[in-house]
């Protein structure tokens, strides 16, 4: 059975981006400094080689992963990252206004204009029988609230920068408890960790 989950790579002091859009390049250090390559799904997009540690459980997760929840900001601030997802996948945008130069959905980018749970639904139906994937911040916050969310990825890297956004940003259901972890995966400059959401 297919489930929804999110993660996130967060820094020590829980942030998944610094001040002003900041710290991605700190972030994601652990995407260049291992001998395993993933290979891009566009031409524009960053090559990743992450070592055999987090490969080991990175990769399964992204190949049954069969649709991407993201929000409009990420969208326009990836520049629809060339094309098309480094997963590789067809991505599903919310938004309260599909992008002009996007008059159709295709095989690459489906905007959804009517809330999460319409963009989940969507999500599940593109995705068949693999996961669904969201994307943190907004999109993983509306779905934690919601009940929508199955299982929760934190990629922890040694890092802090004193403050920013949030994983699940300011959540209106607080507290909400997972179990774990699940796993534990220490990588190079990143520690894996998964848990499932106690319904």
């Amino acid at each position: 059975m297919s489930k929804v989950t999110t993660g996130a790579t967060v820094s020590l002091d829980g942030y998944i981006a610094g001040p002003g859009e900041s710290g991605f390049d700190l972030l994601f250090q652990w995407y260049g400094n291992g001998e395993v390559e993933i290979p891009p799904a566009s031409p524009d997009a960053p090559r990743i080689r992450i070592t055999a540690a987090s490969a080991e459980l990175v990769k399964p997760e992204w190949d049954n992963t069969g649709a991407l929840i993201v929000g409009r900001h990420l969208y326009d601030m990836t520049k629809a990252w060339g094309g098309r997802h480094p997963m590789d996948v067809t991505t599903v945008v919310l938004t309260h206004q599909r992008p002009e130069d996007r008059p159709e959905d295709d095989e690459n980018f489906v905007f959804v204009t009517d809330g999460i749970e319409a963009a989940v639904a969507a999500a599940k139906e593109l995705a068949g029988d693999k996961n669904v994937a969201v994307n943190g911040g907004q999109m993983a916050r509306q779905c934690l609230e919601a009940g929508l969310i199955d299982e929760v990825g934190v990629d922890v890297v040694p890092v802090v920068l004193g403050g920013g956004k949030t994983l699940f940003g300011e959540l209106a259901t607080a507290p909400v408890q997972f179990e774990g972890p699940t796993a534990v995966v220490q990588g190079a400059g990143v520690t894996h960790l998964r848990y499932r959401v106690v319904r």
